[in-house]
Parts: C-alpha cells; sequence; structure tokens
C-alpha cells in the first residue's frame, strides 16, 4: 500500500489539540495502517494561523489588551517568493484568552495595541510584506489602538499588508455579533457600537475609506476595517493559509483527506477551515474524513463527507482529556474498514 496516501489537514481542536498534534495523531493512525502521509495542518485565519504558516522563530513584548505586558510569538524569514515576510496572530497580542477569557475582560477598555506594536516589530525587521491572522480578540476598539501603534502610518508605505479573517462581518455590526462573547453587557454592547459607527466616519474622513459595507471588516472587533483603512487587504483566512502552504496542490492524486475541528456546526461548511477542505477536496476528486469533537444538532453534512464524532465514539470525558489518542484511534478505525 506504499503508493496510497492520505492528506492530513485539520484545524486546531479548540481547548484540547492544536491543529499540528491533530494532523501528527492522524498521521500515526495512517501509518500504521501502511499509508504514506502528508501532513498539512490548516487554519480559518484565527488562532492557529502561525502554526500552519510554519511555527514562531521571533518573540516580541508586546502591551497586551488590558494593558499588561506579553511575549507575543512570530515569525519572520524569507519564504514564498516574496522576499522578507512575517506571520502574526492577533490573539497572541491582543486575545481574549490572554486576559482570562470573557470573565476577565473589560470590553470598552480592551485595546488591539499590542497588535499594532507587533506589526511594527516586522517592519522594523524589514518585512515588506505581513500576513496578519485575525481572530478570538478582546477588543472592539475598530483597530484604533492598531492605528495608534503603528504612527507614523507612512511606514506601511511599500508594504504589502494581507489580512486573513474568519468571519465577514462587516465593521460596524462586529459590536452587537461579537462583543456579548468579550463580556460585554447589553448597554456596553450599544456604547461599542456607537463608537464603531464614529470610527467609520472618522477612518472615511481621514483615509478616504468607508469600511461600513467591506465584508470582514468587523473582524477582530473591527481591527480588519481598520487596518483596511490604511490599505491592508482582507481576505478569507483559509483562502490565505491554503495558498500559502499549497493545499490544492497537495491534495492531488491523494485517496483520502482527512481534516477535523473541534465542533461541527452550520459555521463550518460556510468559510472555516474544514468547509474549506472539502471543497478543495472536491475539486480534486477526494474523498474526505471528517473527524470531529462534537456534531451540533442540524448540521448539513455534504455529500461526499464521512464524519466521525469524538464525542459519540468515547464519550464526552476521553474525547476532551485524551483527544489525541481518540483521533489516532477513530483514524486507525475508518482506514481498517477501508
Amino acid at each position: 500500500m506504499g503508493d496510497v496516501h492520505v492528506v492530513a489537514a485539520p484545524d486546531k481542536f479548540r481547548g484540547t489539540l492544536s491543529a499540528p498534534a491533530a494532523a501528527r495523531a492522524m498521521a500515526r493512525a495512517a501509518q500504521g495502517a501502511g499509508w504514506e502521509v502528508d501532513v498539512v495542518p490548516v487554519a480559518d485565519g484565527g488562532e492557529g494561523t502561525l502554526e500552519a504558516l510554519g511555527g514562531a522563530n521571533r518573540r516580541t513584548v508586546v502591551t497586551g489588551p488590558l494593558g499588561d505586558l506579553v511575549e507575543a510569538k512570530w515569525r519572520c524569514g524569507d519564504e514564498g517568493g516574496h522576499g522578507r515576510q512575517a506571520v502574526l496572530e492577533m490573539a497572541l497580542a491582543s486575545g481574549l484568552d490572554l486576559v482570562g477569557g470573557a470573565e476577565g475582560n473589560d470590553a470598552v477598555a480592551a485595546s488591539s495595541y499590542g497588535t499594532g506594536e507587533l506589526v511594527a516589530a516586522a517592519l522594523d525587521a524589514g518585512c515588506r510584506r505581513v500576513i496578519l491572522g485575525v481572530g478570538g480578540s478582546a477588543s472592539t476598539d475598530g483597530g484604533l489602538g492598531a492605528l495608534r501603534a503603528l504612527e507614523p502610518l507612512g511606514r506601511l508605505r511599500r508594504v504589502e499588508l494581507v489580512v486573513g479573517c474568519d468571519v465577514q462581518t462587516t465593521f460596524v455590526d462586529a459590536a452587537r455579533v461579537f462583543a456579548p462573547q468579550k463580556g460585554a453587557s447589553p448597554a456596553q454592547v450599544e456604547l461599542l457600537h456607537r463608537r464603531l459607527q464614529r470610527l467609520a466616519q472618522v477612518y472615511e474622513q481621514t483615509h478616504g475609506c468607508d469600511m461600513r459595507t467591506v465584508p470582514g471588516g468587523g473582524a477582530a472587533g473591527g481591527l480588519a476595517g481598520g487596518l483596511a483603512a490604511i490599505g491592508a487587504r482582507l481576505v478569507a483566512g483559509f483562502d490565505l493559509v491554503a495558498e500559502e502552504i499549497g493545499l490544492a496542490e497537495r491534495l492531488e492524486g491523494a485517496d483520502l483527506v482527512v481534516s477535523g475541528e473541534g465542533f461541527l456546526d452550520d459555521q463550518s461548511f460556510a468559510g472555516k477551515a474544514v468547509g474549506g477542505v472539502v471543497e478543495l477536496a472536491r475539486a480534486a476528486g477526494v474523498g474526505v474524513l471528517a473527524v470531529v469533537g462534537e456534531v451540533l444538532e442540524g448540521v448539513q453534512v455534504p455529500a461526499g463527507v464521512d464524519v466521525v464524532s469524538l464525542v459519540e465514539r468515547y464519550g464526552r470525558d476521553r474525547a476532551l482529556d485524551d483527544t489525541g489518542s481518540c483521533v489516532e484511534e477513530a483514524v486507525a478505525a475508518y482506514l481498517s474498514d477501508r
């Protein structure tokens, strides 16, 4: 069976298993069954983007969401034919997890300033192309903090700033859609909503860019929109990652692709990583196995996709406490039936 191969292309299992660790578990199962394996962890532009694009080789101390100093990992190198390039992840500088989640957050005060400092560090290192994955943010400041950290903004001339977004939410809608998840009360949500409305006007007057209708402008509490106002290019996060790692080419000739994530829900097949893998696999004529922590009720699974729920197969406790072994066992069992 040495000429038969599987592509292991999972996203993270949030809170339990990183995408690279999940991919390695899938690879162990496939190798045990005699399959050749291409290990290709993926991400949708949010947390895990840095790992999917090679992992960190630099660290910079920046200002965290609520003012405490944090050490943010990032990547810098001459890669991909683009010259000196940086890969940054907003969650590592301005993420909600850095303040202990919604309960530890001050949703009104939280700032994206540290993300701006991280971009500035990449510019200081001579990077002319900067990839920024946004998602998992603590802030809903419309990117104002990041822009202040980047001043003078003229330093961004001749720099390609690419922002990978994991949502299509528009700029002004960011507060009402996401701020409650960041600990904002209903009154604070309305305050943040009005602040984004005013900020959209300021960006239009200052930078000549109307962010109100730009898809994805509301990603990371409007950080994506703020950066777009000063020239950043917003792209679908999964598409960005897939292009950077050459996923479509790596699926050609494969016999199976195994993907996965923590929860399979309605969003999984609408712009998230698993759905993106399914679309590319379908174009390549390759079947898909999705190993997921749990399948939420009412999910419509596309034709040609087999799904294994770890919670259903191994029980919730083991699925959460021993996720890697469960993933490996599930893939091994599936391959043994083929």
